[in-house]
């Protein structure tokens, strides 16, 4: 009995200190919680009305996401990104994605891959159409999360993730609320068809074209938002 006991105290404080990181990753994305923010972990506690335990759990969490970054002998900031991360982020994105792409072409899984994604455009598409802006942005983020899940691989998958939130970050950041393209559907459709046909060269091809430059769009996004 007291090890069923200590199960489900361990349990209880997993939650909270999910549902703590969840709460602080919203608010670092959504800008509440500014660049270099210093987090006080006492005030924090007092406001979550919880321990430092899983405080500094959903903490440990975060800073491995890249939302928050640890300084020896000074404390817990938000995380600052610039156009470097940027960049190096969708590299990082593109080399799981190629992996990816040789993973599934090679084991022949690229029909039933495009086929998911396909319904994942279409959504994409519907979602568009009705100027539903976030939820195509989000759904832009399931096309690829699901690419790299087709792979099977908990490990690039988990790995895969952390780029994504930190994706999401840069994009708030740098270019504020990501509005997606009314051509998003159009280059997601383009893509699941070129994987279709399991054609290597052509779909890696593809990829490169679809995250283009990003630094460059960047610019373009923030020159908009001034003009």
């Amino acid at each position: 009995m007291p090890l069923i006991n200590k199960s489900i105290q361990r349990l209880s404080r997993l939650t909270l200190s999910g549902q703590i990181a969840k709460q602080l990753r919203e608010d670092i994305l959504t800008g509440t919680l500014l660049p270099n923010l210093q987090l006080n972990e006492k005030e924090l506690a007092l406001s979550f009305g919880v321990s430092r335990g899983p405080l500094r759990e959903a903490m440990q969490r975060l800073i491995q996401e890249g939302l928050l970054r640890s300084e020896p002998h000074r404390g817990v900031f938000v995380a600052e990104i610039n156009e470097t991360d940027l960049t190096d982020i969708y590299f990082v994105r593109a080399m799981i994605e190629t992996t990816a792409i040789r993973k599934i072409i090679i084991s022949k899984t690229f029909k039933e891959t495009s086929t998911q994604l396909s319904r994942i455009s279409e959504k994409m598409d519907k979602a568009v159409r009705a100027n539903r802006w976030k939820q195509g942005s989000e759904l832009d983020f399931v096309f690829h999360q699901t690419l790299v899940d087709s792979v099977g691989s908990k490990r690039l998958s988990k790995t895969y993730r952390t780029t994504q939130t930190e994706t999401r970050l840069c994009l708030h950041r740098l270019m504020g609320n990501y509005r997606c393209s009314e051509d998003l559907a159009v280059e997601h459709f383009r893509f699941a068809e070129i994987l279709h046909k399991g054609d290597l060269v052509a779909t890696l091809n593809e990829l490169e074209a679809h995250f283009g430059n990003p630094a460059l769009l960047m610019r373009r996004a923030q020159n908009d938002k001034v003009s």
